[in-house]
């Protein structure tokens, strides 16, 4: 039983990772549903490195030159090719650092707000109100630079909150700075590669001395499998999503899932 609540809630990472529906939102509330709170820390790192797995093997391509680029334009490679890799690598720096501030500084407090499962659906609510406007905003073609980009970064730090989503909320911010749709999609799943990192590693010290026990490696490897999985496709049908412009599709079901929240915590469970 306990291998089947890990590979549901590993699918449920995946796909909550990446489609803007908040996974933080949905791990707590599926957590809870499935009486599986006590999954530890170690669960949690593995299953984002699942989805962390899924990035890789999509953005495969960009990534290899976004990694060639520093040292092909150490060596004086100056073609337009090298050059947008490389500010691209910039750019995401850029985009990371108020993610750091906000995880070194505040993480023992966000980390209290998890318990709070109206702030959950209040978060819901608002991620479902923020896809919905991106229906009504002008498709543009504005550059990333590094204003947009660390914009698009304070976006994703708000996004620690549990219940905002951290794909729709760098998505929104990128279309409503001018950014293309599809392009500021394509910069905010590659966003997540050092976000993931960077959550694993302030989870490190946790994962030392919580280790996992020989029993619950095969849940943590195969919830880690699935989301991988999961994360995979859902990269793919989000960027299909995002080119017919239908991102609101996910707002109306945030909003079903906060409005049904809230009325079984304060009708049915209180």
């Amino acid at each position: 039983m306990e291998l089947l609540k890990a590979l549901v809630l590993g699918a449920l990472q995946g796909l909550t990772e990446f489609l803007p529906i908040s996974s933080s939102g949905h791990l707590v509330i599926g957590s809870q549903l499935m009486k599986f709170q006590d999954q530890g820390v170690v669960f949690d790192v593995f299953v984002h490195q699942g989805t962390l797995l899924a990035v890789v093997l999509v953005f495969r391509r960009e990534l290899l030159e976004m990694i060639k680029a520093p040292f092909s334009w150490l060596r004086g490679n100056r073609e337009a090719g090298v050059l947008q890799f490389l500010m691209m690598d910039i750019y995401i720096v850029i985009a990371t650092l108020p993610a750091v501030v906000v995880g070194l500084f505040f993480k023992d407090s966000v980390e209290k707000l998890f318990d709070n499962i109206l702030i959950v659906y209040s978060m819901l609510a608002v991620t479902g109100l923020l896809m919905i406007i991106t229906r009504y905003l002008p498709q543009r073609d504005r550059p990333l630079n590094w204003s947009r980009s660390l914009l698009v970064g304070c976006a994703q730090a708000c996004a620690i909150l549990p219940g905002l989503s951290r794909s729709g909320s760098t998505i929104f911010a990128g279309m409503l700075l001018g950014v293309d749709r599809e392009k500021i999609a394509r910069f905010s799943f590659l966003m997540s590669i050092p976000a993931i990192v960077g959550a694993a590693v302030l989870q490190f010290g946790d994962l030392v001395s919580n280790p996992p026990t020989a029993g619950g490696l095969v849940n943590i490897f195969a919830g880690a499998a699935m989301s991988a999985v999961s994360g995979y496709f859902a990269i793919k049908l989000l960027l299909d999503i995002i080119r017919k412009n239908r991102l609101q599709w996910f707002g109306y079901y945030c909003l079903v899932l906060a409005a049904a929240g809230f009325g079984y915590t304060f009708f049915i469970a209180g």
